[in-house]
């Protein structure tokens, strides 16, 4: 789904969320019939779910007799629009879709994704604490791309995955997960990813989690991540530590203090900064909101070092 498309269809999302209430404040939903209570947003929501059946059934159809109704599913999906301002780069849009298909025709372990999202974090698999998007920093149009592949899990927690992105780009993947539950109180978690592409060969992400739970809704955690590549031969990293508290589904308060770098560079760090980050649904349980303030200081080679403050508004419709 093109930028688009998509954009227009979270704004719409918003704007019927602030008309759920009449002029006194009342919620109006009560009195709609269930037709009328559909609306435009569960509307856009079909039309996307309809879409990825379709293009599940299509594909599917390319492998076997087998019908997509035997089994299949469209699962993981999200359309993401993530808003962004930063003091020293100021503002920028972009658009992300995911989805992951079970086809019938494919066997149990087998499965297709698609979606749009940056190359580099696509390519590398790289933890969501360290994405753009949660750094805060400009995501350029040009840094985006389109992809599909085709994924086949060999365990519980190992997969092989090839696919092609923007250009018709080849890309593999290798992917282990593993976690330990130490106590009652305190669990890790281990992930690697193996890469390859034409540009930078041969190359591995690993993650390392380690979280404390304090009480059932109040959490300590400690997040890392490194990826070397054949042609950088210098690990990018990445740390973060911070305290997260639910309340309730898809509500949530998090403060952490993070930093990244990269060895080899001038200077190993190439920022760090603190942010908190409040996560709540905004329309029923599969419109997801996400607001982000943060508070860095880079130190980058061709600047002095300088504080940087930065806002982040993300919508997430899960399908």
């Amino acid at each position: 789904m093109s930028p688009r498309l998509a954009i227009p269809v979270l704004l719409a999302v918003l704007c019927a969320n602030a008309q759920a209430a009449d002029g006194n404040g009342k919620d109006t939903a009560s009195a709609e019939t269930p037709e009328q209570e559909i609306g435009i947003l569960d509307t856009s929501r079909e039309q996307v779910r309809g879409f990825s059946v379709w293009l599940g059934e299509t594909v599917n159809d390319w492998f076997g007799d087998r019908p997509f109704e035997d089994g299949g599913r469209v699962t993981h999906g999200r359309l993401g629009l993530r808003t962004l301002w930063r003091q020293d780069d100021g503002f920028d849009t972009n658009v992300r879709f995911r989805a992951r298909f079970d086809l019938p025709n494919l066997k149990d372990r087998a499965y297709v994704f698609v979606g749009r999202q940056n190359e580099r974090e696509l390519v590398s698999d790289q933890s969501e604490a360290f994405t753009r998007e949660q750094l805060l920093l400009e995501n350029q149009r040009s840094e985006q791309t389109g992809f599909a592949g085709l994924g086949v899990g060999f365990r519980e927690n190992l997969d092989f995955r090839v696919g092609v992105r923007g250009g018709l780009k080849v890309f593999t993947q290798v992917r282990y997960r593993k976690q330990w539950q130490l106590s009652a109180q305190d669990r890790i978690e281990f992930r690697e990813t193996i890469f390859w592409t034409n540009k930078d060969k041969f190359g591995s992400t690993t993650a390392f989690d380690y979280e404390h739970a304090f009480t059932p809704v109040l959490s300590l955690q400690w997040q890392n991540a490194a990826t070397i590549t054949e042609k950088t031969d210098d690990f990018a990293w990445g740390s973060s530590l911070g305290l997260f508290r639910r309340f309730g589904d898809d509500r949530m308060l998090s403060g952490e203090m993070v930093v990244t770098g990269e060895t080899g560079a001038k200077e190993n760090v190439d920022e760090y900064g603190v942010r908190m980050k409040w996560v709540q649904p905004v329309y029923r349980d599969w419109l997801i909101g996400e607001f982000i303030v943060g508070h860095y200081w880079p130190q980058r080679e061709e600047r002095e070092r300088e504080r940087s403050w930065a806002l982040g508004l993300n919508l997430e419709m899960r399908f």
